[in-house]
């Protein structure tokens, strides 16, 4: 007796997770990307732990934001050029669907890693131990915002060849909100301060982005298999 087959965005995470596992070394490279850049930074302003400090919620946003870029074009492009894309879109599975699922993959294979290293990297910056839990958990709230949103991108310009710069401005100004109080939660917790507020606004594009996102990414992606 067979095992049924479930839906198709479940198979489609599925294999995508089988290919992530499959090419480890390509999937690294956010996170190497992540090291490389925050061991430079002492090298440029200096070993002092104080002036470190100061500027590790900023650093380790920045660094996550832009590392979280790197994979982001991949993201529908390869099903694209090969056509499977056409393929699941004619499917009677819902586009929308099946777009959450590869942004959940992204998410798992390059957010997901990056927020747990973001303690790790921080302290090599000396941020206080009291912001690591904030850091920690603004980032995992944040990175979903930055799959789901850089997904949006990838959907607008998977039809161009060499779209990654015009995917690079389509989304960094989104960006700015989930850096601007991703940081801000970190500092307010290195100064003492509550810092509940800007997780829950951090919460809120997170749900505002689940909500949102495979609606636009469908709708793009429609746009590009017609034209």
């Amino acid at each position: 007796m067979s095992i049924p087959m479930g839906p198709a965005w479940i198979e489609i995470a599925r294999r995508d997770l089988l290919l992530a596992y499959r090419r480890r070394a390509e999937a690294a490279n956010p996170l190497i990307f992540v090291l490389i850049v925050v061991a430079l930074f002492p090298l440029g302003i200096g070993p002092t732990p104080q002036a470190l400090a100061r500027v590790a919620p900023g650093v380790v946003w920045v660094t996550a934001l832009l590392a979280s870029l790197l994979s982001t074009d991949m993201m529908f492009r390869a099903d694209f050029d090969d056509g499977s894309l056409e393929q699941i879109a004619r499917s009677p599975s819902p586009l929308y669907a099946t777009a959450l699922a590869k942004m959940a993959v992204h998410w798992l294979v390059s957010g997901l890693p990056i927020a747990l290293m973001s303690p790790l990297v921080a302290g090599l910056l000396y941020l206080p131990a009291p912001a690591m839990p904030a850091l920690l958990l603004s980032m995992l709230l944040g990175t979903v915002s930055l799959s789901l949103v850089g997904g949006i991108g990838a959907a607008l310009t998977v039809g161009l060849r060499k779209g990654g710069l015009l995917l690079s401005l389509l989304v960094l100004p989104l960006y700015v909100p989930v850096l601007v109080f991703g940081s801000a939660a970190v500092d307010s917790a290195a100064a003492g301060l509550s810092w509940s507020a800007e997780l829950a606004v951090l919460g809120g594009f997170a749900l505002l982005a689940i909500t949102l996102a495979p609606l636009a990414v469908s709708a793009a992606l429609r746009i590009n298999l017609d034209a």
